[in-house]
């Protein structure tokens, strides 16, 4: 009895560091959940706000789209990895946002963010050079992109807050 609960423990922390951790490698950055207050400043930089709409990529456990859709504004939430696409879904009804806040399976790299007014985000170093290419490229002039940690090589941010970079497409 001993071995089998080991070897269901064993297998379940295999797949939790597969889904976590290696499966977003090379598509984004591993997961690493933003605190409470980071989302909620996350959400007031990018001017969430009922009647925008706001895109959070690499949406992770939903909390930065919960902190949105609590703004006001119709959050969408994509991410790849199914583990926290399911943790997303069960917390954003938790919070009874479900009519406010969606979250996609889907990869940010195939999504159109050319109907968001503000897009938020937390990737790795690797990913921002692709990743301004893609907002300068889909993003209408004016919109806001608040990016945690890393700054995009080219774009200047029109102010900092702590590890917050706060930009607006030109």
């Amino acid at each position: 009895m001993e071995a089998a609960l080991l070897s269901v423990t064993l297998i379940l922390g295999i797949l939790a560091l597969v889904f976590l951790f290696l499966f977003p490698i090379g598509r984004g950055a591993a997961w690493v959940p933003s605190t409470p207050a980071k989302a909620v400043m996350m959400a007031v930089l990018a001017g969430a706000a009922p009647g925008q709409r706001v895109a959070d990529l690499g949406s992770g456990d939903g909390r930065v789209l919960i902190a949105l859709a609590r703004r006001g504004a119709e959050a969408h939430g994509y991410e790849v990895n199914p583990l926290l696409v399911v943790a997303s879904r069960v917390a954003i009804r938790r919070a009874g946002l479900a009519g406010q806040a969606r979250v996609h399976w889907k990869s940010f790299w195939r999504a159109d963010l050319s109907p968001f007014d503000a897009v938020t985000l937390f990737q790795g170093s690797f990913v921002m050079r692709k990743l301004e290419r893609k907002v300068r490229r889909e993003l209408r002039p004016g919109a806001r992109v608040v990016s945690d940690y890393w700054a995009f090589p080219a774009l200047k941010p029109q102010s900092r807050q702590g590890t917050l970079y706060c930009y607006v497409v030109r």
